[in-house]
């Protein structure tokens, strides 16, 4: 049995579930309204604030999504009630960012659009926050927006998350006999 899968999930106050024919689920809280067809064979039960997710065998294909469907449920419960955020650092001379209307710009005329559901904040001239209700959507955008300025491995320059931590390289300078 799935370690994952076989928790149960609770379901917070203000916060409704809806599963339809087919398993489209549909959770409404105070952030957002989040929709997701989830895999038809999957059994989702719901007993009052309390929803368990079961698989119908033990087929390969049933053990393998039976985790997955859990944790993209529990996701969908969180992300309308807390959110989901990302946050980037910039680094480098001459590397800053602005936000001008709904577009995020850098100092290299490097615009990227905003995306509905997602909202980028900029705190500094060097530092990017990204909040959204869907995580799947949040992390995407945040590796659109990183992948305009990846890291480069000597001196770190570029648009990085601010947990990563970047694998430096010794230039030639540092390779002396």
């Amino acid at each position: 049995m799935s370690r994952i899968g076989r928790m149960p999930i609770t379901v917070p106050a203000g916060v409704t579930v809806n599963v339809a024919e087919g398993n489209v689920v549909t959770v409404k809280g105070p952030k957002g309204e989040l929709t997701q067809s989830l895999r038809p064979e999957m059994i989702i039960k719901q007993e009052g604030t309390t929803i368990t997710v079961e698989r119908p065998s033990d087929d390969k294909l049933h053990r393998s999504v039976h985790g997955l469907t859990r944790t993209l449920l529990h996701n969908m419960v969180v992300g309308v009630t807390e959110g989901f955020k990302k946050e980037l650092d910039v680094n480098g001379v001459g590397y800053r960012v602005a936000k001008e209307g709904t577009n995020l710009g850098f100092s290299h005329q490097v615009i990227v659009p905003e995306i509905p559901g997602i909202t980028v904040e900029v705190p500094g001239p060097n530092k990017i926050i990204i909040h959204g209700c869907d995580k799947q959507a949040v992390g995407q955008f945040a590796a659109e927006v990183r992948e305009k300025r990846p890291p480069e491995p000597y001196k770190g320059k570029g648009i990085k998350y601010t947990d990563e931590v970047i694998r430096r390289k010794v230039g030639k300078t540092g390779a002396k006999k």
